[in-house]
């Protein structure tokens, strides 16, 4: 094994180095002849010269900056010395500043492009990219918000983006291209680590987008069940399936589109209320508090007026029950329903 181990290194290392190695040698080769080419030659005319003066002197002379504090002054040194410093040195370190730069702007458009894998934790999946106004709405929606903030890293995967557009780059999103339903894309997405995913509909309307959904949720929940998933559906008979996959949230948003018709003809302008309701950017938001003892719906109730908050009702395990009596026994475990300016941690 060992002797195994010894040809491989001896191969790999010494036979066919790897690029930096090779150029890591090569400048410490050029370091070292100017440093100690410099002590011989001009040593015996300036004896106060040290080995930090010669490395000093050799750097300077290799990145053209020559302050002139040291210089060679025998013709040895001079021709010897600083002539093969100065081609060779300027040349090599030219070429080092080129292949570091080609590396910088190789790894950008990796990332770009979705070439990338990741290593991150806590962050947030976006799956599917729709359309650049959606996302960005939903980014804007989630940054004004302490859950997500602006300091979660945010992944979005999807497999026909050529290129993460500008906007999303300013806003510092990262981008995995690849099927969302590839153990490896989700892999370069760091989705086992992920807090968050979000799956949204590839096609916004199209029914048919509703089983690649199913497929990404399976995927998604089998690498990492503890992941809050909220996935986006357009058939309303999907719900049951992404129950069953264990998405965390589904959201079917044609449940709701003969709602909102028939109740803004009843009550014109409801849709402002309602978007005031959802929307972070102004207004009033719904929150869901959980409750940390067991309390009467009053009890809780004052607490939330002394935090500028209003209790609407109560979501615990049998169901979402609004405008709730007094004596309500509200239990460990449920959540309260509260309208207010920003989210409390709990009650």
């Amino acid at each position: 094994m060992m002797v195994q181990l010894l040809q491989h290194f001896f191969k790999r290392l010494v036979r066919n180095p790897p690029l930096p190695m090779r150029l890591a040698a090569l400048l410490g080769a050029i370091i070292a002849y100017g440093a100690s080419g410099f002590l011989y030659f001009e040593l015996p005319g300036n004896p106060d010269l040290n080995w930090v003066d010669a490395l000093w002197y050799t750097l300077v002379t290799m990145t053209t900056v020559g302050y002139g504090d040291f210089f060679p002054k025998t013709t040895g040194g001079r021709f010897l010395v600083g002539w093969p410093v100065m081609m060779f040195g300027i040349g090599l370190l030219g070429y080092v500043l080129s292949v570091i730069a080609s590396a910088l702007v190789s790894s950008k458009a990796k990332e770009i492009k979705g070439m990338t894998t990741f290593h991150l934790v806590d962050h947030l999946v976006i799956i599917n990219f729709p359309s650049l106004e959606k996302v960005e709405q939903i980014l804007d929606e989630l940054v004004l918000d302490a859950t997500i903030g602006k300091s979660t890293p945010i992944v979005l995967v999807d497999d026909t983006l050529e290129e993460l557009p500008a906007e999303l780059q300013a806003r510092r999103v990262h981008f995995v291209r690849g099927k969302p339903t590839r153990d490896e894309t989700l892999t370069r997405a760091c989705i086992d680590a992920a807090a968050h995913a979000m799956v949204l509909c590839k096609v916004p309307g199209d029914p048919a987008s509703d089983n690649l959904n199913v497929a990404i949720a399976l995927a998604i929940e089998m690498r990492n069940k503890a992941v809050q998933t909220v996935v986006e559906c357009v058939d309303p008979s999907t719900e049951e399936l992404l129950r069953k996959a264990g998405c965390d949230g589904i959201v079917c948003a044609s449940r709701f589109e003969a709602n909102f018709m028939a109740q803004e003809l009843l009550n014109p302008g409801l849709q402002d209320v309602l978007e005031d309701l959802l929307s972070a950017k102004h207004g009033q938001q719904l929150y869901l508090v959980p409750i940390s003892r067991p309390a009467p719906f009053a009890q809780l109730a004052a607490t939330c007026r002394g935090r500028g908050h209003i209790a609407l009702g109560v979501r615990g395990a049998g169901g979402l029950k609004l405008n709730v009596s007094d004596e309500h026994r509200v239990q460990v475990g449920d959540r309260l329903v509260t309208l207010g300016p920003s989210r409390l941690d709990g009650i």
